[in-house]
């Protein structure tokens, strides 16, 4: 009997033991189980993760080709349709017109010889403005030589605040001017990137109306009666720009002097010098900064609406164009352009400048400052050129908007 209750105690642990190793086995089989299926979950997550990555890629590139086949054609009818323009000022009323910019090289497979340039712009408002312009820059062979050009015609209701560097930009008069005006340039390279030309410059203004109680009346200020303005001229500098309308890189030095004499047939005779300095920086990607400083200097008989004036579209923007003018002016403005996107990109930009009636005269206070951005939409993208909306600011309610082709400078 005790033999027998030993057999059956040994029965017993076998199958225990047995029993726990089926049991181990059975759980160490379930977790692999459940490994694979955890593996398995996380491929299938990862395959749909990528499957998607991979659709919206492709629909991404899918929408940028399209973009571009778009931009294309519209820079195809941009190259032949003029854009229709309109605007809003308080002295010209609403303003409607038309415009034309054309970016082309005059040798064709011709890798060294920049672009040429030519703008018409013609527009008309609800007050009697009429503008019609056209401008051009012309590079022949190897940047040998280049002539830069402008005809315009004018009736133009427009302001005056004054003259000098101290105005009250609340207290402006209306006048209108009506003016014809011509202007060449001929440059010619007489050494590397050193170009010396002449220059010549014709306006008639022909008519000029104010209000009888206006300073310009009352005190019977030069040029008061419009007149004949003739001059020859001497132009030279230095200029190794990559592009001369959205430049990168290079530097721009050129000075500009302009004698009118009635021996020419002027009504006044005085003279003028434009000294306009530029400097371009690229440093990474296609971020660009550029920096210029400009000085004008009139002296003798110089009739109001020839004076050196600050503000306009290209330098100090914000600030209404002839709002400071007198004999000297001096400015310089620092621009940051940066891209965004495809052909859209960003600027900002900072100014400062003043006028005088001489330079013994022009003293560190009371510069005046600007500042504001823009956008910036590739419409030539061969030649690298830009349509342009700028919003300018300055003190004491200063604003200004503008629309152009090419960079301001």
């Amino acid at each position: 009997m005790r033999n027998a209750n030993i057999f059956l105690g040994v029965l017993f642990v076998i199958f225990f033991a047995f029993n726990m190793n089926q049991n181990a086995e059975a759980q160490d089989l379930h977790d692999s189980y459940i490994e694979a299926f955890a593996t398995l979950n996380e491929s299938f997550s990862a395959t749909d993760v990528h499957r998607k990555t991979i659709i919206d890629s492709a629909e991404k590139k899918h929408l940028i080709s399209e973009f571009t086949e778009f931009n294309k054609k519209a820079e195809k009818l941009f190259k032949i349709i003029p854009i229709p323009l309109y605007t809003y000022s308080s002295e010209a009323g609403n303003v409607f017109g038309l415009a034309k910019y054309n970016v082309v090289k005059l040798y064709k497979n011709d890798s060294i010889t920049q672009p040429s340039k030519l703008t018409e712009v013609f527009t008309m408002s609800s007050k009697g403005r009429i503008n019609a312009s056209v401008t051009s820059e012309l590079v022949f062979k190897n940047n040998k030589f280049v002539l830069l050009s402008f005809v315009n015609f004018k009736k133009n209701p427009e302001y005056i605040y004054g003259i000098g560097n101290s105005v009250d930009f609340d207290s402006k008069e209306s006048i209108t001017t009506d003016r014809f005006k011509f202007n060449a340039v001929g440059l010619y390279k007489v050494y590397k990137d050193f170009y010396l030309g002449g220059a010549i410059d014709y306006a008639n203004y022909f008519k000029i109306e104010t209000d009888t109680s206006s300073f310009l009346a009352k005190e019977q200020v030069l040029g008061i009666d419009g007149g004949i303005h003739m001059g020859v001229g001497l132009s030279g500098g230095w200029d190794n720009r990559d592009n001369r309308y959205n430049s990168t890189k290079g530097a721009y030095l050129f000075a500009t002097a302009y004698w009118y004499t009635k021996a020419l047939g002027s009504t006044y005779n005085y003279t003028t010098l434009e000294v306009d300095a530029r400097k371009f920086f690229n440093p990474w990607y296609k971020h660009i900064v550029a920096i210029q400083a400009t000085t004008s200097f009139h002296n003798h008989d110089v009739p109001f609406y020839e004076m050196a004036m600050l503000g306009g579209e290209n330098k100090m923007r914000g600030y209404y164009k002839g709002s400071l003018r007198d004999n000297v002016l001096v400015d310089a403005q620092l621009e940051y352009r940066m891209p965004i996107w495809n052909i859209f990109g960003i600027t900002a930009w900072v100014g400062t400048g003043r006028v005088a009636p001489s330079y013994k005269q022009m003293t560190i206070d009371n510069f005046w400052f600007s500042y504001g951005g823009g956008v910036r939409i590739m419409v030539d993208t061969q030649h690298q050129t830009n349509v342009r909306v700028d919003f300018g600011f300055g003190p004491k309610g200063v604003h200004g908007f503008y629309i152009n082709f090419a960079e301001a400078f």
